[in-house]
């Protein structure tokens, strides 16, 4: 797993946010990410260095938008 997180420190997303640990016997790779492209090049990555081993992934992509309407406050 340490190289997953080198790998993804060196890549040029620099993505340090995600994490990837141990649990219940299997990998679980888990953060944030500014944008879909970043996000499948973590997935890419984790399957390389993580061949063989189960994994779960929940890398989500952070939502950038604007807000398209006005929040309401009671």
């Amino acid at each position: 797993m340490a190289h997953l997180q080198e790998r993804l420190a060196a890549e040029e997303l620099g993505e340090l946010g995600v994490r990837a640990e141990f649990r219940a016997g299997a990998v679980a790779v888990t953060g944030t990410v500014p944008s879909a492209r970043c996000r499948e090049t973590v997935l890419r990555l984790a399957r390389e260095e993580l061949a063989g081993l189960t994994v779960h992934t929940d890398v989500v992509v952070a939502e950038t938008d604007r807000p398209d309407h006005a929040e309401e406050l009671w």
